[in-house]
């Protein structure tokens, strides 16, 4: 900003319109401010929004709305981005360059239009967000090709396809002003652009017999993603997503195309509608306030864009404008979301907004979508906003990126899936020896062939048929005395977590705590329950029953109970952390002075090295744990076998008494039936064979993963010795099992920065603020060291230590000239 500007000039994007008007020349300002035709559907775009309104929502308790959306793998910082408009350099030499850093400041991803005025690999170095390439389509497609070559060499993330523009409309202001490009300006990164009218050099150049196939060719010689921009029609929506596109912008070029169609809003809903999901929809044009993105999302969208006003913030202001344009814009939302009750953007739906033409006084706040009645939706395809908010949040796609991030870089040493580690599973052919071995207990028990083979073959009883073998090994195992009939063995660890917590939570003011950083199944499980997760953060020294303590008392103070609290109380994903002994005692005091029960997720003792801590569990002498357990890390993931131990006794208030573990199976009987009887027989095989005891088969895997962890802190101290560590300012803990371990670092963690690791050193990695509930972890890292070989362990953390040292120089240069030698 100017120092003659002073910060309260600008409140709002019209005050950014006002001023940039005054700087710039009028026939750029026209450029920019134009559009197609009597300029109708420029009006329209932004009328729309206007005829448009939302309805408060009161004393929701949403006290601090979630903006972060996850589009394409990325997580955006809030659903809103940069549209791609040309020439950037006409309103300020910077041009690109400052844009794509303020976009990076601001955790949002920038499309770069073709005709970008700054070279897409100098846009590239200054970004830290996503980028994306606007293409439009060449008569020369050997252009085209070059420019998106260039693009994926810089290191972009998407092509957009401008598919309205066949070629450019007729704009009056610019015909009337005979506009032609400064000297000075041009396209950086096509030649014979200098001095130019744009639309004649479209009319020259653009190709303007395209069909679908040009999403093949696109496809054929590029490995981004690709999204269409510029669908208005429901039918071309439809044969987009038929034909492969992974994403749509609904848009109709900021009115600068075809005069006189409708406003993008309002053909947003059927859009939305008609693909129901399949892939991400954007919305461009009209967005002027943070109130027009709330609008957007509940009608369908998952995010906006918006371009002239990135341009007006550009002319002010340079990069502090664009980024002052960007954060009033998300500052707006939030408010918004937090006036209308709406937590997250996944909450966003029709149920925020009034019926056109009704007011609070004149008619109902209506449920339904307001662009069409229920009986008029189409007979194919579903409402986005009709399906459980839950679906659209991002937590529910953390799984499957840590999944299946490796590969997408095949090349790279990951240490981001928390996975047992292959070459450890036993040879696929004993399977049948312990499926055996189990047919034979059965046997001896008593059993008769034909009972034998109803019980392995048949429907079986939702509460498992191994009860009792589980039961033994935990005695053997654990020391924990437990009834048979406490246990319901469920389909791996996960369906306990979604059982357990929906027998539990009973109504909307009942909360379930969790320590947090945690694992990303049990808020998944919530979100998709409609449960609220109420974040007990660790301090520096890791789980504090202190803290457990206030947000109990907090929670109550509001009117809510808190029914559970979710703890991995052992080499924890992610963190690592173990609680200690004394705060284990603590936490089991506070459950029973304030009546919640523990949540107990324990998986990685028996395949950690050396002596464990007392499981919480067995430590319990009031009842008041519940036992999550699993054998993917004991035995493999494969079986798919867990188990709930819930001793609770359960009384209906007649004298009736049960056990929560009966009550946990009535819902299992409603949502998989029965854990396959097949899987609980190799499980209860494997368990004969070491004499009632998970540990026999651990042997090897615990000390295989204790030397992984060891040898990782080792190489951590090889690399980043004292002096440098310090310097840097990284640090590490010291896990002594587990898969995990949690490393901070002096610069954001995101996944622009998971990016740069992958293509650029060949490591991968987990940011850590995936594992924050309510935000937090931004500069700290997880490291998963259960899934490599030695060999692969030491070149990780060698790529990962020459990548921590990049990018600690490229976000603090000042620290870097300080470094001792790498």
């Amino acid at each position: 900003m100017t120092e003659a500007q002073a910060p309260g000039d600008v409140v709002d994007l019209a005050d950014f319109a006002r001023l940039a008007q005054q700087r710039l020349e009028p026939g750029v300002w026209d450029f920019i401010a134009g559009a197609a035709g009597d300029e109708r559907t420029l009006a329209a775009n932004r009328a729309a929004f206007d005829r448009l309104h939302l309805v408060p929502r009161v004393l929701t308790g949403s006290a601090r709305p979630a903006a972060e959306t996850r589009v394409l793998g990325r997580t955006w910082a809030a659903p809103l981005g940069i549209a791609p408009t040309a020439y950037h350099t006409l309103v300020n030499p910077d041009g690109e360059v400052a844009t794509a850093a303020a976009a990076g400041s601001a955790g949002l991803p920038f499309v770069v239009s073709t005709f970008a005025g700054r070279s897409f690999e100098d846009i590239a170095k200054a970004a830290s967000a996503p980028l994306w390439l606007q293409v439009y389509c060449f008569r020369d497609r050997s252009t085209t090709r070059r420019l998106i070559e260039r693009a994926v060499q810089a290191g972009f993330d998407a092509l957009v396809l401008t598919v309205d523009a066949p070629r450019l409309g007729r704009r009056q202001r610019d015909i009337r002003n005979g506009f032609r490009l400064p000297i000075g300006v041009s396209a950086a990164n096509i030649a014979g652009t200098d001095g130019r009218s744009p639309s004649d050099h479209a009319l020259d150049e653009f190709d303007a017999g395209l069909d679908w196939s040009v999403v093949g060719w696109l496809r054929s010689i590029s490995p981004l993603p690709i999204l269409l921009k510029g669908i208005l029609h429901p039918a071309d929506a439809r044969r987009a997503v038929d034909v492969g596109v992974s994403g749509l912008l609904v848009s109709n070029h900021g009115g600068r195309q075809l005069d006189g169609v409708p406003a993008t809003v309002d053909v947003l809903p059927a859009i939305a509608a008609e693909v129901a999901g399949a892939v991400p929809v954007l919305l461009d044009g009209g967005v002027r306030r943070g109130i027009d993105i709330l609008i957007s999302l509940a009608l369908g969208a998952d995010a906006v864009l918006v371009g002239r006003p990135v341009l007006h913030g550009l002319a002010v202001g340079n990069q502090e404008g664009v980024q002052q344009v960007l954060d009033i814009l998300v500052d707006e939302m939030l408010d918004a979301m937090l006036l209308c009750g709406t937590a997250t953007v996944a909450d966003a739906g029709p149920q925020l907004l009034l019926e056109r033409g009704l007011s609070p006084s004149h008619g109902p706040v209506r449920t339904e979508p307001v662009h069409e009645p229920a009986a008029s939706r189409p007979s194919v395809g579903l409402l986005r906003q009709d399906l459980h908010a839950s679906l659209s949040d991002p937590v529910l796609d953390t799984m499957n990126f840590l999944n299946e991030v490796a590969t997408h870089f095949p090349r790279a040493v990951s240490f981001a899936p928390g996975r047992p580690f292959g070459p450890l599973f036993p040879d696929p052919e004993l399977m049948f020896d312990h499926a055996r071995r189990y047919l034979a207990h059965l046997e001896a028990g008593g059993s008769s062939a034909e009972q034998i083979r109803e019980q392995l073959l048949q429907y079986g009883p939702a509460s498992g048929i191994i009860r009792d073998l589980i039961a033994d090994s935990l005695r053997l195992d654990e020391g924990i005395e437990v009834s048979p009939d406490a246990v319901v063995v469920t389909t791996g660890a996960q369906e306990a977590m979604l059982l357990t917590v929906r027998a539990l939570i009973a109504g909307p003011d009942d909360v379930l705590l969790v320590s947090t950083p945690c694992y990303v199944g049990i808020t998944g499980v919530a979100r998709l329950l409609g449960v609220t997760v109420v974040p007990v953060p660790e301090g520096p020294a890791g789980f504090d029953p202190a803290t457990v303590e206030a947000v109990v008392r907090t929670e109550r103070a509001r009117g809510r109970t808190p029914r559970a609290c979710y703890v991995v109380p052992d080499h924890s994903n992610p963190s690592g952390n173990t609680i200690p002994m004394a705060a284990r005692a603590a936490l089991l005091d506070l459950a029973a002075r304030y009546d919640f029960l523990v949540l107990e997720d324990s998986p990685y003792r028996l395949v950690s090295p050396g002596g464990q801590l007392p499981t919480l569990k067995r430590m319990d002498d009031r009842r008041r744990v519940v036992q999550l357990g699993s054998y993917s890390k004991t035995f493999f993931p494969g079986l798919r076998v867990g188990f709930v131990v819930a001793d609770q006794p359960v009384t209906d208030g007649a004298g009736q008494n049960t056990l929560l573990a009966k009550e946990i199976a009535k819902i299992k009987s409603m949502v998989t039936l029965n854990t396959a009887p097949l899987s609980q027989a190799v499980v209860g095989g494997m368990l004969l064979a070491g004499g009632r005891s998970a540990t026999a088969h651990t042997t090897e895997s615990s000390r295989f993963y204790g030397d992984a962890m060891a040898s990782t802190l080792s190489l951590l101290d090889r690399w980043f010795p004292a002096e440098r560590r310090e310097s840097l300012g990284v640090r590490w803990n010291a896990p002594a099992g587990g898969f995990f371990l949690s490393l901070e670092v002096p610069f954001p963690a995101d996944e622009a920065a998971l990016a740069r690791s992958a293509e650029e050193f060949g490591v991968i990695w987990t940011p850590m603020s995936y594992f924050y509930p309510d935000g937090g972890g931004e500069t700290s890292i997880r490291l998963s060291v259960s899934y490599l070989s030695p060999e692969q362990l030491e070149e990780g953390v060698a790529r990962l230590a020459r990548f921590i040292t990049a990018e600690a120089a490229r976000c603090l240069p000042a620290r870097s000239t300080a470094l001792p030698p790498l």
